[in-house]
């Protein structure tokens, strides 16, 4: 095959991925996240424009999750071009950020492009951050080839050192105060953050088709904010959210926030507080540990899988073979492959014996086993996924251990969460399930181990 016909190879693959994508994606478009008072001083931020970027949009979606907004207003848009993200790409129809100046209707980025620019133009946003992961490490004169000019990474970047706005209008001033707060708060001298004017006016072509020049042309005070990709993604996510906070507390927005902003205490919250629940909460599945392949998934006959995310920059996405895909950022995180089922509305708790205790449970719940539990006999049949002993067609009454349910079975890699489903008894319809997590027992055993013991049920 000669380099032409690879090239178009390559581009035919690309287009079928896209299409399949497209066609079987439950939602793609942007989301818009408000949060706090709504009011005239609205600070709007943006992640996800490049998709190959995950700092930024990580930075955005955990401000919509992780952060309260006591006093202000905030929008946040965290995948403003989510099938870049998906794909890990710069964009899929090219660089989205390249096409404010112009868009043709034709452009399959054009709706979302004119979306964000309807949301820019918005007369209560007041200050937009764009975020982005840029090569190497920006510095005024050159040192070597990632530390230099032409390098983005770790800069705070305007276009002019100001434009004539009511409020926010000293560029300069601003990108100089954020700057100084990320420089106080830096894991490693190399890290520091300079001040990039590009001086778009002068005559930067490819910085006038940006969504940032946009904005000030539209008489809005514009930054772009970029993390180093020589960085780790939780680093550069600690960065960009240093920036973010300075620039609400430029603008008086006050905040609480759900964890410390240290990069290992960020990256757990990124790695592992992560989840997603289906049919209105009857299953919810922790996700930091998952199985990239899960079997027997209940979905809906008609195909449709009802999900709620815990990041608005995770999804699933129906495959071409009929399975589903979990993606959060940049990764796909677990396959579901359908088990096809009538779904009932009831959703009801159900009582449990955990380790000799009675427990009443709610259908969605994880709930943590020492040494055993067993579903008391109810309206529901019981199906304990992995169960060895498959004589009985309705597990409840049953005291279950974990060493009688098959590891395989497990949604995790590491062997302790296994899946404890309820089905109608009057029409067989799927009720929801039970997440039974064997971690204490698994704990003692290795206290055990450590000490020179032999656990009793080894």
């Amino acid at each position: 095959m000669n380099l032409g016909m690879l090239k178009l190879f390559r581009v035919l693959l690309v287009f079928l991925f896209l299409q399949n994508l497209y066609a079987h994606s439950s939602d793609l478009n942007f989301k818009i996240i408000k949060k706090g008072v709504q009011d005239d001083n609205t600070l709007l931020i943006v992640g996800g424009i490049q998709g190959d970027e995950p700092g930024g949009f990580m930075a955005a979606s955990l401000i919509a999750t992780h952060y309260d907004i006591t006093k202000g207003s905030v929008w946040i848009v965290p995948n403003l071009n989510f099938t870049s993200i998906i794909e890990r790409s710069r964009g899929p129809f090219g660089d989205m950020n390249r096409k404010f100046a112009y868009i043709s209707k034709d452009d399959p980025d054009y709706v979302d492009v004119k979306r964000i620019k309807e949301l820019i133009t918005k007369p209560a946003v007041k200050l937009i951050v764009n975020l982005h992961d840029g090569s190497g490490y920006f510095r005024k004169k050159f040192i070597d080839n990632y530390h230099s000019p032409y390098r983005w990474g770790q800069s705070s970047i305007i276009d002019q050192a100001s434009v004539n706005v009511p409020v926010y209008g000293n560029l300069a001033e601003i990108s100089k105060e954020v700057c100084e707060k990320v420089n106080a708060n830096l894991i490693r001298k190399e890290d520091i953050y300079h001040t990039h004017n590009t001086k778009t006016k002068l005559g930067d072509k490819e910085m006038e088709k940006t969504l940032t020049y946009y904005a000030i042309n539209k008489g809005k005070a514009a930054f772009g904010n970029e993390a180093s990709k020589e960085l780790p993604v939780h680093e550069r996510t600690y960065y960009h959210l240093l920036a973010l906070e300075k620039y609400m507390n430029i603008m008086g927005i006050e905040f609480k926030r759900k964890f410390d902003l240290q990069p290992l205490a960020l990256r757990d919250v990124i790695d592992n507080d992560i989840y997603i629940s289906f049919y209105n909460d009857k299953i919810k599945i922790p996700l930091s540990d998952v199985r990239n392949y899960i079997s027997y998934f209940p979905t809906k006959k008609d195909g449709t899988i009802d999900f709620k995310p815990s990041s608005p920059v995770m999804t699933v996405i129906k495959n071409s073979n009929s399975t589903y895909s979990i993606h959060y950022g940049n990764r796909r995180l677990s396959i579901l492959e359908p088990d096809y089922l009538d779904v009932s509305e009831k959703k009801e708790e159900v009582k449990f014996k955990i380790d000799g205790k009675e427990e009443d449970v709610k259908i969605g719940s994880l709930v943590d086993v020492s040494d055993s539990f067993l579903v008391y006999p109810n309206d529901y049949r019981v199906n304990v996924i992995g169960y060895v002993n498959k004589a009985h067609k309705n597990e409840s009454g049953l005291e279950i251990e974990k060493d009688e349910i098959l590891q395989r079975f497990s949604l995790d890699v590491k062997g302790q969460i296994y899946r404890v489903e309820f089905y109608n008894k009057d029409d067989n319809k799927f009720a929801g399930m039970v997440l039974v997590k064997f971690s204490k027992k698994l704990y003692k055993e290795v206290v055990l181990n450590e000490a020179g013991k032999k656990p009793a049920s080894l």
